[in-house]
């Protein structure tokens, strides 16, 4: 049985296929969208989990939209190989896009997920890590490090990861509901 792409990965997809089209007006003209920093700033005082669910998509166009066309088809093609269970690939297309441009955090977050996935989860760590040091306010790694650590039956680091996430996404999607969760494992604590 294929693994199938998680929510976020399908996602990521579409949004790095509809990249490719410019974003504006008539004849190929494009208008300035939001800053990143108004998106993470309307992000933190989003009204609902609705809202916060369509700002965290703006926010991760934005992040595919630093990479460069060929980096984004890197970035595609790694999302593919993690999808249709083949981690080691995945790898390499990531690893090919970091030697392109090492800043680019969807790169670092890709090979995190393809290295979770090959049991290397003290790679995937420090990859998230280099997304964190390069965007600290990156919602979406920390996400995964929570699950990450979560995977670990690490209680209290998933929980530690989870609240940084609402300190910059408080309405996350599922957020809330997630945060008792991981409170009763880590502290028994029934709120």
């Amino acid at each position: 049985m294929r693994p199938r792409l998680a929510p976020y990965q399908a996602a990521l997809l579409v949004l790095l296929a509809g990249s490719a089209i410019a974003s504006g007006g008539a004849f190929g003209q494009t208008r300035p969208g939001p800053t990143l920093d108004n998106l993470l700033t309307a992000l933190r005082n989003a009204p609902n989990e609705d809202a916060a669910a369509a700002l965290e998509a703006q926010v991760r166009a934005q992040w595919i939209e630093a990479a460069s066309p060929a980096l984004r088809l890197l970035l595609v093609r790694g999302l593919r190989e993690i999808g249709d269970g083949q981690p080691n690939d995945a790898v390499d297309s990531f690893d090919a896009a970091l030697d392109l441009d090492p800043d680019l955090i969807e790169a670092w977050r890709g090979r995190a997920q393809a290295r979770a996935r090959l049991g290397d989860m003290a790679g995937a760590v420090r990859d998230i890590q280099e997304v964190l040091k390069r965007e600290p306010r990156s919602f979406a790694a920390l996400q995964d490090l929570s699950r990450m650590a979560e995977a670990r039956a690490d209680w209290r680091g998933a929980l530690a990861a989870h609240q940084k996430l609402l300190e910059i996404d408080p309405h996350s999607p599922g957020g809330q509901a997630r945060l008792r969760d991981l409170k009763r494992r880590a502290l028994g604590d029934d709120t």
